[in-house]
């Protein structure tokens, strides 16, 4: 077993351990006792991040401004709010507004350098100096998904004329973006924790379904801050609705931001794309089929689940971590377990698909699923949140 396999098990079982609501229903002793030190360290955690923004708002750390219009698009919570398709349709919307668009991302999980270079990258602070990784410069797709990251590739791929760009320092690729790629527009990629950079408008994702976690900070629950914080949004858009009525949450919300104008949308499945020759299919073929459901996500039961309502008949689920990345024999492993129970297509995410690695030939196809954002409530909120952003009102 790899050290790579046995993190990410790790990985997955304290995200398990974390999302516990009632530690006192436990009956391992060791599990309780793990809760206890997590919640003592979210105390210690909680408390830093609430000193860090205090300093920020006191001007004691120091907050940059580029000249240029910039958009956080974020979250309170770890996991999956679905931000990226929002991202993707706020950047495609400005593009056609007449924006010239960047999206800069830290990249979370990227391929790193080795440990050594990155050692002396902070002794000798040369990465200061080093230019950030641009996946695409708004002409051309220019690093793959293990150098540039899942969803910063994921898109650059989807959005051919929008510059994307890698870097812990968004200040430093936001600058980049500016001088050297002609970009007026910067939309900060989970951008509601980064304070170095001044955001004219502040946008927080929160998924109806699970809002606030289990109402614990990290390590001991799902929040990166207090839900307090959500005062210092714009904008609050509830992501994963369906035509029920939000009432309760949004009474949630108002008592902590009663301010802000509240969205509310859905992710529609649109279509199957072959990962490996980019045939469309249709979203019909799905019905009762046979399928594996193959993902690497953190919340794989709603993309199980849509399957399902797709009319799919899932036989076999093959689940691996977070931000997994694939080796060949992996996937044709997973092919061959399939093909042996059966199943007539492997169905897959987008965010997935981007970290397979090529294969020549599959004895069953591989498909990953193309989801959208739909606006349910607030569209003119939208719409006005974008001419605020071109300085049209």
């Amino acid at each position: 077993m790899s050290w790579r396999t046995t993190w990410e098990q790790i990985e997955t079982f304290l995200v398990e351990v974390i999302q516990i609501r009632e530690p006192e229903k436990i009956p391992d002793r060791r599990i309780r006792f793990l809760l206890w030190v997590l919640r003592q360290l979210s105390r210690l955690y909680g408390g830093v991040v609430q000193l860090r923004h205090f300093l920020y708002d006191k001007g004691i750390f120091r907050h940059h401004t580029l000249g240029c219009q910039v958009i956080s698009v974020g979250n309170l919570t770890v996991g999956g709010t679905g931000k990226t398709p929002v991202v993707e349709v706020f950047a495609r919307d400005l593009q056609r507004a007449g924006r010239k668009v960047a999206i800069l991302s830290r990249g979370y999980k990227k391929q790193e350098p080795p440990l050594l270079e990155r050692l002396l990258d902070l002794l000798l602070m040369r990465e200061r100096r080093r230019p950030p990784r641009v996946v695409s410069d708004g002409r051309t797709l220019l690093l793959d998904s293990a150098r540039g990251g899942d969803e910063p590739y994921m898109l650059a791929s989807n959005l051919p004329d929008v510059a994307v760009l890698v870097d812990k320092n968004r200040v430093k690729s936001g600058r980049y973006a500016i001088d050297k790629l002609g970009c007026d527009t910067l939309i900060l990629d989970d951008g509601f924790q980064y304070r170095a950079l001044k955001h004219r408008v502040e946008i927080v994702l929160i998924d109806r379904r699970n809002p606030f976690g289990n109402g614990y900070v990290l390590p001991r629950g799902l929040l990166r801050e207090s839900a307090a914080n959500l005062r210092k949004a714009d904008y609050i858009i509830l992501t994963k609705c369906d035509r029920r009525d939000n009432a309760e949450l949004k009474a949630r919300i108002r008592a902590l931001n009663d301010q802000a104008e509240i969205i509310e949308c859905a992710h529609r499945s649109r279509y199957l794309r072959n990962v490996f020759t980019t045939a469309r299919v249709e979203l019909d073929f799905l019905r009762d089929l046979p399928v594996t459901a193959l993902s690497g996500i953190a919340a794989p039961e709603g993309f199980e689940a849509e399957l399902e309502r797709l009319g799919a008949r899932i036989i076999r689920r093959e689940r691996f971590a977070d931000h997994h990345r694939y080796t060949q024999q992996e996937i044709i492993d997973v092919i061959n377990r399939s093909r042996r129970e059966g199943a007539r297509a492997i169905i897959t995410t987008e965010k997935d698909a981007v970290r397979f690695p090529r294969l020549d030939r599959t004895d069953v196809p591989v498909f990953f699923l193309r989801v959208e954002i739909e606006l349910l409530s607030g569209t003119e909120d939208f719409n006005a949140c974008i001419a605020r952003i071109c300085f049209r009102s």
